[in-house]
């Protein structure tokens, strides 16, 4: 338990910040499943796009926000293109 007023304030801004940055990780895990389901059900292809463009807003400010490292968005990034591009040139 803290005891000087700074620490207080201090634990209570990183609670806060934990929540906020929890938010923002499940938000991506949730789009991410979103899109890969949309492969996997091989939907229509403009769906795909559209899904995998607001995963890489979301991905791309998370890791603006230092919520994710840079690299890490850059990877999740490329793997799901890989297969987003791999779809719309079958269905094309």
């Amino acid at each position: 338990m803290a005891n000087l007023k700074s620490q207080i304030k201090r634990n209570k801004q990183n609670e806060k910040r934990r929540a906020r940055n929890s938010q923002e990780k499940s938000s991506i895990r949730t789009i991410s499943k979103k899109v890969a389901k949309a492969i996997d059900a091989k939907d229509n292809p403009d769906t795909v796009k559209d899904l995998y463009q607001s995963f890489v807003k979301t991905i791309d400010k998370a890791a603006g926000a230092g919520i994710v490292h840079k690299k890490t968005a850059a990877r999740k990034k490329s793997r799901l293109a890989k297969r987003v591009n791999a779809i719309l040139k079958s269905q094309s």
